[in-house]
């Protein structure tokens, strides 16, 4: 099954971006109304993180988002794919020159790219012009697609690509060499290495390895998100300016500014961030299930 789905976005790849996008929606739409559970998760979600909206609004909030879903699934045959030229002229890459001056002068970086579903077109337009290491999951229960999706992302440049069974060590290694760190910090890992701090009023558990990679690298933190923008027009992948005053000393804060920053990038394209994640599983001692 895997296989056939492969061969069926291979032979999509090569239609236009705003057909592969029509596809990819309506793609969304039928997951919609069967991937039940998945649909459950994210209503759940939604309900916690947006309860001033009614629950026609959440309704089709939740059904924009099964389509971006649809979307990133069909055009990720793009990144696997696609020419470098295309997906140059498909991603736009802004504020590059920030994360360009301190590649150059050394300086470690970390560039936190939270879950928002333009997320691994983000990734593979940083690989085309730097060499960078990121860690991943990988898909034990499928192999072939965990052969693919490994592929898929060292096709540019020299990535080094680690398990996140593997720890922190090669990552601290492949920084000290001057690659930047595509870091991923914001799911629910479980209760190691993590605190409670709240997302959208409630409380998540949180991993705070931002703050603590920070200051064992001297890394700066640069936001970096990626946005999918409307109508098969493409995508634009922005990295701010470093953060100000970051690490500081108290963890916590740190972990805190860390999920207002996502937080608040959420808030303006809600239909984007990856919400059919559980988010909120691990709970407070003492708390019942969301889930």
């Amino acid at each position: 099954m895997t296989r056939l789905a492969i061969f069926i976005i291979w032979s999509l790849h090569w239609l236009p971006l705003p057909v592969l996008s029509l596809l990819g929606r309506l793609l969304g739409i039928l997951s919609y109304f069967l991937v039940l559970p998945r649909k459950r998760v994210a209503a759940t979600n939604l309900a916690l993180c947006f309860p001033e909206l009614d629950a026609s609004a959440r309704r089709r909030l939740l059904l924009r988002h099964f389509q971006a879903l649809g979307r990133s699934m069909l055009e990720r045959g793009l990144l696997w794919w696609a020419s470098p030229e295309r997906l140059r002229r498909i991603i736009r890459f802004e504020g590059e020159e920030h994360l360009r001056a301190l590649v150059q002068a050394g300086t470690p970086v970390i560039l936190l790219a939270p879950h928002f579903t333009g997320l691994d077109m983000g990734g593979a337009r940083v690989a085309m012009s730097f060499d960078s290491v990121s860690m991943y999951a990988r898909q034990k229960k499928d192999p072939v697609l965990d052969d693919r999706l490994y592929r898929g992302r060292r096709r540019f440049g020299d990535q080094v690509l680690l398990s996140r069974k593997d720890g922190v060590r090669g990552v601290l290694k492949a920084m000290k060499s001057g690659r930047p760190f595509y870091y991923l910090p914001d799911m629910d890992y479980g209760r190691k290495d993590a605190i409670f701090v709240p997302f959208f009023g409630v409380e998540a558990a949180t991993i705070t390895g931002l703050s603590r990679l920070a200051r064992l690298t001297g890394a700066r933190v640069l936001p970096c998100v990626t946005q999918m923008l409307p109508g098969g027009a493409g995508y634009v992948l922005e990295i701010g300016e470093a953060w100000e005053d970051f690490p500081t000393a108290d963890v916590e804060s740190d972990t805190r500014r860390m999920n207002g920053w996502i937080e608040s990038v959420a808030r303006t394209m809600p239909e984007q961030y990856y919400w059919v994640h559980r988010r909120f599983k691990t709970r407070p001692v003492g708390e019942k299930r969301l889930y």
